[in-house]
């Protein structure tokens, strides 16, 4: 298919989900692909031998060097822009591209009319806000796919066989930073919290790369009204004439708002005079679960779904219809009167606030590796919630001194292991401090790492863990 890569020399930095499309895209297109990937490990020589066979070249163990004659280079999303590797491609004039900025440049390639993106991005609720919006425009009856971070690589979806009509598309900050050229047809940033500092720099670099998502927006920029910083980015984009700004709230919706009226979602934002009118969306209770931030998500996708044009009743026949992901605010077992929820996908403060307003009263497992958190306005603003904490992982002292600072009369057990079996001790601690009508909540406000694999293994560690209490 001759294109505008036919011929071109483009380096892919990074093997994995999206380098090896990425490699094999461009080399179906005609350019000579040079892959270079800082790791030389079993995973990695498997893919080069993949990617060698096509005629690629791979080079595994240098990340950092520019190979010569580069015209442009494809990233992985989290490769750091400061290394050596983009330094060199600056200097030399090369740009930089992620794979989100590839798969929208081939948009349309090969003749057929391009998709709309409805994009989403936030610090946290993106995948479930993503699985929702998808939900529901494919109860509107229309070809779509929950694609991007959520694991579903965008370069498939648009150079792929199946014809879609709009896509629901989860960005990370990463994959925004890369993307200079998306423009979606409406998009939103559900919420703005301190995260991934360490690679963007400061918060203002990490909000500027969330704000990258409403540029050029066509339709709507759709903010969350009780998180300022994100109707900021909104009045800071540059989007197409007409755009409009809307917001999601809990609250009584005000005009060009989504909002919930006495247990119902209403919509006074896309409706036949929004000064006086509304429209009811979906009932409270269709939202699984209905915690304040997952009634936002849903708020934040009804939003997008709405300014592509979805009736009302696709909207609630969607929201029925989705089911959520394991470990995100899911409930485990009662036992003994005590429910017993698993968040482990709460890795960080933002997400375990939101977890925590979900319970009135809460016996609180949390701890894990922090990457720089500090815990003061979490544990300040959930004090009154506690019943009492068990505390695991290799940065629980930092939970637990905030304890001590603020919540000094709750009750701490502090778990002086790291090995997995620490995640049974950890829930016989918290049954022995519960009582009849609290929850037993696993939200970490950490990452897995010290002692699981990832958060999925917490948590599933944590439901067998429950399932004993009940044997």
């Amino acid at each position: 298919m001759p294109s505008e890569f036919t011929g071109k020399h483009v380096t892919v930095a990074g093997l994995g989900v999206s380098g090896v499309p990425a490699a094999k895209v461009l080399h179906g297109l005609g350019a000579h692909v040079t892959v270079v990937n800082d790791g030389d490990d079993e995973r990695a020589r498997t893919q080069a031998a993949e990617l060698e066979a096509l005629g690629v070249t791979v080079r595994l163990g240098d990340g950092d060097t520019l190979p010569e004659g580069t015209e442009l280079i494809v990233t992985a999303p989290g490769w750091k822009p400061t290394k050596p590797l983009f330094t060199a491609a600056a200097q030399a004039g090369v740009p930089v591209w992620g794979d989100v900025e590839l798969a929208w440049r081939l948009r349309g390639l090969d003749g057929r009319k391009p998709a709309p993106w409805l994009a989403v991005t936030g610090t946290n609720g993106k995948t479930t806000t993503v699985q929702m919006l998808a939900s529901i425009l494919k109860a509107a009856g229309l070809r779509t796919a929950a694609v991007g971070n959520i694991g579903v690589s965008l370069l498939d979806a648009v150079t792929g066989d199946t014809e879609y009509d709009v896509l629901a598309v989860e960005l990370s900050s990463y994959q925004l930073h890369w993307a200079p050229s998306l423009r979606a047809h409406s998009a939103t940033v559900l919420n703005l919290a301190p995260d991934h500092l360490d690679w963007h720099g400061s918060m203002e670099a990490y909000a500027a790369d969330k704000g990258r998502v409403y540029e050029g927006n066509r339709v709507a920029c759709v903010y969350n009204v009780a998180d300022r910083a994100t109707e900021d980015l909104v009045r800071a984009a540059d989007v197409e004439e007409g755009c409009r700004a809307v917001g999601f709230t809990l609250g009584t919706p005000g005009p060009s708002q989504l909002g919930v009226v006495e247990g119902l979602l209403v919509d006074r934002a896309f409706v036949e005079d929004r000064q006086k009118n509304a429209q009811e969306l979906a009932e409270v209770s269709d939202v699984n679960p209905p915690a304040p931030h997952n009634i936002a998500n849903a708020l934040a996708a009804a939003g997008l779904a709405r300014a592509f044009g979805v009736s009302a009743a696709a909207v609630r026949d969607g929201l029925r219809a989705f089911t959520p992901d394991a470990h995100r605010i899911a409930h485990v077992a009662d036992v003994d009167g005590v429910a017993y929820v698993d968040d482990s996908k709460a890795t960080n403060t933002h997400a375990t606030e939101a977890s925590l307003a979900a319970y009135e009263s809460i016996v609180w497992i949390a701890g894990g590796l922090a990457k720089g958190a500090t815990f003061d306005e979490l544990v300040a603003g959930a004090a009154k919630r506690l019943r009492g904490a068990v505390l695991i992982g290799a940065d629980r002292a930092l939970i637990r001194e905030a304890l001590a600072r603020h919540a000094p009369e709750v009750p701490v057990v502090d778990l002086d292991r790291t090995d997995t079996g620490a995640m049974l001790q950890a829930v016989q601690e918290a049954r022995r401090l519960a009582r009849p009508g609290d929850t037993v909540l696993l939200a970490p406000a950490c990452a897995s790492m010290d002692m699981f694999t990832n958060y999925n293994q917490r948590g599933d560690a944590f439901a067998q863990a429950v399932r004993e209490l009940g044997a």
